[in-house]
């Protein structure tokens, strides 16, 4: 008998962007992907800032308070010590520079994240690309809303507890801790390279 061998009937074949025991790291064929290895739980309080590699950074130093990522589609932009903080509790960070992109671009990129728990969207005035997704350890940066690594990115590293250092937390947080309403600002200035360090009163 030739020809290719047929899968067995009913079993599920696996699907190449959802992490798995013999795939944990999907992502890993996704073109363009940025990895960088970070160590966990390096908090700098609410008045420091984090003089960062990458922007958006993606890892590393944050703020000892998360930002709310329970499908927030932030209208402007966050400070990113508290959204580095997200990523450390799996969740992945949708940014996007307002002067590169449309609104048809903000809105389909917003139908990603709105409501669905461990993500999160924002501004970010200094990108230096249209698009910018981040997990913890990750980056991706793109042109356009339709690319469909966005989608892939979320499926294989949303909630991927072989890529994110605080399996089983939160994306929730009291308003009192961190009011998505009236969230910390972004600060689009260039930190001192002395990390992390207080801002002057």
């Amino acid at each position: 008998m030739t020809g290719c061998a047929q899968p067995i009937q009913g079993t599920p074949v696996p699907d190449p962007l959802v992490p798995s025991r013999e795939n944990s790291d999907p992502s890993e064929t996704i073109d363009g992907v940025t990895f960088v290895e970070y160590p966990a739980a390096l908090h700098v309080g609410p008045n420091e800032r984090v003089a960062y590699t990458y922007s958006p950074p993606f890892g590393g130093q944050h703020d000892s308070v998360w930002a709310k990522c329970t499908g927030i589609v932030y209208p402007k932009a966050i400070r990113t010590e508290n959204a580095v903080h997200s990523l450390e509790h799996g969740a992945v960070w949708i940014t996007y520079n307002p002067d590169l992109v449309s609104d048809q671009d903000v809105e389909r990129l917003g139908q990603r994240v709105s409501g669905v728990g461990y993500t999160l969207m924002s501004p970010y005035p200094t990108l230096d690309s249209p698009i910018s997704l981040q997990s913890w350890g990750h980056q991706l940066k793109l042109d356009k809303s339709d690319d469909p690594r966005i989608d892939h990115f979320i499926s294989a590293l949303r909630l991927n507890p072989s890529t994110y250092p605080e399996v089983g937390a939160t994306c929730s947080v009291p308003p009192s801790s961190f009011d998505p309403d009236n969230p910390p600002p972004f600060d689009p200035t260039t930190p001192d390279p002395a990390s992390p360090y207080t801002i002057p009163e």
